[in-house]
């Protein structure tokens, strides 16, 4: 899997601490929880994953044609607004 990464998602790795490889087996482990089939360019898919006992939540797209995929965004999920299995929001 050939990973690009937008600023975003950079920004974002670096302000929670999550590494290219945490990005990577999210992508190749993880949970599809959303999809977003009208996104443009490419269709886009929320996966939620995780490292040891840390949730982390990856938006990506892929480019089928290239083989590209890109990374949107990264975050860890906030325990106080997520259900326990951080799939959704609290009410």
């Amino acid at each position: 899997m050939l990973l690009v990464f937008r600023v975003h998602a950079i920004q974002r790795m670096s302000q929670y601490g999550v590494g290219v490889e945490d990005v990577r087996h999210v992508l190749e482990q993880g949970e599809t929880i959303k999809s977003y089939p009208e996104d443009k360019p490419y269709p886009s898919l929320l996966v939620l994953g995780w490292r040891e006992t840390r949730p982390i939540r990856v938006v990506a797209a892929d480019d089928t044609r290239t083989g590209e995929t890109f990374v949107i965004t990264v975050y860890e999920p906030t325990p106080l607004l997520w259900e326990p299995d951080f799939r959704r929001k609290r009410p």
